[in-house]
């Protein structure tokens, strides 16, 4: 397969990867009320944490729903950052900075997880799996900025 098919493929990933992970909050009380039918087959402190924040997601949107406008917006934003990702679909060494500037976001999740987290009471295991997205984001995108520097190079 051409370097740049493959380029262009993990970029396309990337932009599927970031809109399901933003429209994932549109309805976030009803994927809770989902994972909840499995809370037996979780750790028990997982169990208890989604537990708690799909009641205090319910009893939020009973009585303050314009507060899930907030979600609302994290979705969008998410949509929004995965269109910046195709100029470098288009033009990938053009458009590296993009890649770049998505690689430092993803490093950026860390010390928001790991500051934030404490103090809004996220338990620890939670502030790990956020600090995942960054990790997990930053593979593709290592990858692919190799591979459009290897075309820079050509």
């Amino acid at each position: 397969m051409k370097l740049i098919v493959k380029v262009r493929l993990l970029i396309l990933f990337f932009i599927v990867a970031t809109i399901v992970s933003g429209v994932t909050a549109f309805p976030l009380e009803t994927e809770l009320h989902w994972v909840l039918q499995y809370k037996n087959s979780l750790p028990v402190a997982m169990g208890n944490w989604l537990q708690s924040c799909y009641d205090a997601l319910v009893e939020t949107n009973k009585k303050y729903p314009m507060l899930a406008y907030g979600y609302d917006w994290l979705a969008f934003a998410h949509i929004v950052i995965a269109t910046a990702f195709v100029g470098p679909l288009i033009n990938p060494v053009k458009n590296r900075w993009i890649i770049e500037w998505a690689m430092i976001a993803c490093i950026m999740v860390w010390p928001l997880a790991l500051i934030a987290g404490p103090i809004r009471g996220i338990p620890d295991f939670h502030i790990l799996i956020d600090c995942c997205f960054g990790i997990f984001g930053l593979i593709p995108l290592v990858i692919c900025r190799k591979w459009i520097k290897q075309f820079e190079i050509a």
